[in-house]
């Protein structure tokens, strides 16, 4: 399929598309366009970057009628507030000449405020899955109307603990209803979700889990140490030209914001910082900062790997070697998106080569190490968390200075004495002749007689 003009659209989703700048479909919206019209559920796999979004949207918005029900008809639910603010901008591109109206819900924002726009009624929501479930409790949002479920960046939302949200959701749904799954990974806790929840999905795939995108090239540099990544970080961001839009991963938002602060010193005014400990005003005003090119280079967490679809990114640096390959793959796709050209840069310590490995054997693909640089100093300065710090006191482990020394000696015998059981009541009536409790007349009277 070499045109959009083949997935039969609407003349109004045509025009949208031209204006967008969109010439071709992606494979993965080849894939799954008639699949989704089919109205089977469905399961998708592929990598970020290659257009799952408008995989998705497409179908759906060519077979929605017109509105005839004040309650919403399509519920979308990503892991991300970034994300939803994406998804919903992707689908009013795309309904510029539509009347169906689309709603975001999010959390850290006023739920009333959000109650009552869902209240005056949408065709669409995009949601994260702890908004939407407040709003369905509240029964401010009627979900009985849902005809189309479509759960985007589900490895993600599973990571970040959205399980049970997710059951719960599903509950209040109608049963009657198409699922719509898409993943850049295929994990065990996914397919548990797909066996669980699906009627006999359709399951497209358009590159294997792991698989690195061709159009990224991998680069790595074996470092020293932390100040030396800092170091070494602030030479290649000298190369404007080279380096115009970066985007700096982090493993933790502490992490992040004492990073800025050390390249803010020679960047002040091209840099920004984003995690989700920052207010939603700010995040959104650092993400309109960076698109637009205000700031030329982003820190940011893992958590904003997945939330994050920015076009033209030049680099991605992991300042750090994640724990997960998985993590690394949602990184590099923030680069190289619509089949453009795209850089990453990956730095490891010594004690970081066992994940860097972990990462080459999932890609099945060895990343080129680069000569550090000359003009870069190392660093003999360590963190407080690099340092060899004398482990604290463990009083359960087993030491040395735990075995007894020459003071210690064996019990007396009338300490060794074990508790064999039984009743004490009879071993004391035995010993004195008469029971222990004052007073027993009874009992001395018997013995007399």
């Amino acid at each position: 399929m070499e045109h959009f003009s083949e997935f039969n659209l609407t003349p109004e989703l045509y025009r949208a598309i031209e204006h967008l700048g969109y010439s071709k479909p992606t494979p993965i919206q080849q894939s799954s366009f008639s699949k989704i019209c089919s109205g089977r559920d469905l399961v998708g796999i592929a990598q970020t970057g290659t257009g799952k979004t408008m995989a998705y949207t497409l179908p759906l918005l060519r077979n929605l009628s017109k509105p005839t029900q004040n309650s919403p008809r399509i519920l979308i639910l990503v892991p991300t507030r970034e994300l939803v603010l994406q998804v919903v901008e992707s689908i009013n591109n795309l309904c510029t000449e539509l009347s169906f109206k689309t709603i975001g819900v999010f959390g850290g924002t006023n739920i009333n405020t959000q109650k009552r726009e869902v209240e005056e009624g949408a065709d669409i929501i995009v949601a994260t899955p702890g908004r939407l479930y407040d709003l369905a409790l509240t029964r401010a949002l009627r979900l009985k109307g849902i005809q189309k479920l479509v759960i985007d960046e589900v490895d993600v939302m599973l990571d970040l603990g959205f399980r049970y949200q997710l059951i719960n959701i599903f509950d209040v749904l109608p049963e009657q209803r198409q699922n719509i799954m898409f993943s850049a990974t295929m994990t065990t806790d996914v397919d548990e979700l797909i066996t669980s929840f699906f009627k006999a999905p359709n399951k497209v795939s358009t590159a294997i889990s792991g698989t690195p995108l061709k159009n990224i090239k991998q680069y790595r540099f074996d470092v020293a140490n932390y100040n030396s990544k800092v170091n070494l970080l602030n030479f290649l961001l000298k190369e404007k030209e080279h380096y115009n839009k970066v985007l700096v991963f982090v493993d933790q938002k502490r992490i992040a914001d004492r990073l800025f602060n050390q390249i803010a010193l020679n960047f002040a005014n091209e840099c920004a910082v984003l995690h989700s400990n920052k207010s939603q005003n700010y995040r959104t005003n650092a993400i309109e900062e960076f698109k637009t090119g205000c700031s030329r280079i982003l820190i940011t967490t893992d958590i904003m790997a997945r939330g994050i679809d920015i076009n033209d990114i030049s680099h991605v640096i992991s300042f750090n070697t994640p724990a997960f390959p998985e993590n690394y793959m949602h990184r590099i796709g923030r680069t190289g998106r619509a089949e453009k050209k795209g850089e990453s840069i990956l730095f490891s310590t010594k004690t970081e080569q066992d994940q860097r490995m972990g990462i080459e054997t999932y890609m099945d693909f060895k990343i080129e190490c680069l000569e550090w640089p000359d003009e870069v100093d190392v660093s003999n300065e360590l963190m407080p968390e690099e340092k060899n710090s004398k482990e604290p006191y463990n009083p359960h482990k087993k030491r040395n200075d735990d075995v007894p020394g020459p003071a210690f000696h064996e019990k007396k015998e009338k300490n060794k004495k074990v508790n064999l059981g039984g009743s004490y009541r009879k071993t004391i009536a035995k010993k004195y002749k008469k029971p222990k409790t004052k007073g027993d007349k009874n009992f001395n009277r018997r013995k007399r007689k």
